[in-house]
């Protein structure tokens, strides 16, 4: 236990700095377009050290969930500068502690990487959204370039254990493809290996 805890606040640590260069750049615009459309209750998914919170300007509330208590720590000081109200709670995306049919939009970004059912942690984010409620993904997937795809695949299994289980090589779009979901626009970066995509619960 000593070292996992030592891993993942050594992880903790390690995320931004290792990120700001990307969040300052192409991210940051990125995050900025995909999270003006998350309106209403809003129920973010693995809100990690609250990169996306003070990005939100069309939200009532959010809800944001994070497994990992070191990334939630670090999250507080942006939670407070956020200028809408949210509310941080330690759970996981597979067993969310909300009501049915209760968000009017769902975010997750750099998160369904590293969720470690994410076929249960959909059918929650379904439960809990509204009809015509959305959902809002940015991610990072497995590359359709064979040659990539394959370094992905054989680089994972390393990758798992220095990057708190995030999987290089899951194709979370095709996980949403098999949902409730309907997919209405995705847009691709860095030759495909991060998406943006908007759905709507049917």
């Amino acid at each position: 236990m000593d070292e996992v805890m030592h891993m993942g606040k050594g992880f903790s640590h390690f995320y931004d700095i290792a990120m700001k260069p990307l969040e300052q750049t192409k991210f940051k615009r990125i995050r900025k377009g995909l999270l003006k459309e998350a309106v209403g209750r809003v129920l973010e998914i693995g809100s990690g050290t609250g990169v996306n919170f003070t990005y939100y300007s069309n939200a009532l509330q959010v809800d944001a969930i994070e497994p990992n208590p070191l990334m939630m720590e670090q999250s507080l000081k942006r939670q407070r500068k956020a200028k809408i109200p949210i509310q941080t709670y330690l759970v996981s995306a597979e067993k969310l502690p909300f009501s049915d049919n209760t968000f009017d939009s769902v975010v997750a970004t750099l998160v369904f990487c590293t969720i470690p059912d994410p076929e249960k942690a959909l059918r929650e984010i379904e439960r809990v959204s509204k009809p015509g409620a959305t959902l809002l993904l940015f991610e990072h997937v497995k590359m359709s370039h064979p040659f990539l795809g394959k370094t992905q695949e054989v680089l994972t299994p390393l990758w798992k254990k220095v990057c708190d289980g995030c999987h290089l090589n899951r194709d979370t779009l095709k996980l949403v493809e098999r949902s409730s979901f309907s997919i209405m626009n995705v847009h691709t970066f860095y030759k495909g290996l991060f998406i943006v995509v908007t759905c709507e619960k049917e």
